[in-house]
């Protein structure tokens, strides 16, 4: 990265010193977080630093460190923070609309935007960083899990899905095809795959 790209990223909105005035800790967290994620989905994680984030936070390193054990953790609750409104889960009554719906939101997220990249990069660092590894799993897997299992389980409840089906192997089948194909990119992710992951799923691919 270059220097005038780093000058150009820490010259946007925030990038300011903030007053000794004592603040909310809640508002002071939701600070860093925008700061985190607006440099990850700009630059990805390579040069985000504990340092840099406390100068445009205007928050120490010592309280970014008593709430972040690792850079990772601090990047994966940046990176939630960033894309959690644009893969919240729609509920419009019809089930195959939202699944295909969710699905393509969270295929043009990975491969139109950095955010794609930076997430392969977070779930490769977790290997290595235990902070992140468990952080990965609260914050951002186990969060987007229960989203989805929710809005199958509501599926269900309309007569919608079978009762016997299990939700979370659903989860698995769905977003894991995705995964796979992001971290193992033989073949393309695209609107397309969502679509046909969708219907072959819900309408089965063994003949009558």
């Amino acid at each position: 990265m270059t220097n005038q790209a780093t000058a150009s990223a820490d010259e946007r909105p925030g990038a300011r010193s903030r007053g000794r005035g004592r603040r909310p800790a809640d508002e002071v967290r939701s600070d860093v977080l925008c700061t985190v994620g607006r440099l990850l989905l700009a630059e990805g994680i390579a040069d985000l630093t504990f340092e840099r984030v406390a100068r445009l936070s205007g928050v120490s390193k010592t309280t970014l460190y008593k709430w972040w054990p690792s850079k990772g953790a601090l990047a994966l609750d940046g990176y939630f923070q960033a894309v959690q409104h644009t893969l919240a889960f729609p509920d419009t009554g019809d089930i195959r609309v939202d699944l295909r719906d969710q699905l393509r939101a969270f295929v043009h997220l990975m491969t139109t935007t950095p955010a794609g990249r930076i997430l392969a990069e977070l779930i490769g660092q977790s290997q290595t960083d235990q902070d992140l590894a468990v952080a990965y799993r609260t914050l951002y897997s186990s969060e987007r899990r229960r989203l989805a299992a929710e809005r199958l389980r509501a599926a269900q409840e309309a007569g919608q899905i079978r009762d016997d089906v299990d939700v979370q192997v659903v989860v698995d089948q769905l977003w894991g095809a995705v995964y796979h194909r992001l971290l193992v990119p033989d073949e393309p992710v695209t609107e397309g795959f969502a679509d046909a992951l969708v219907n072959n799923l819900l309408g089965g691919i063994a003949r009558d």
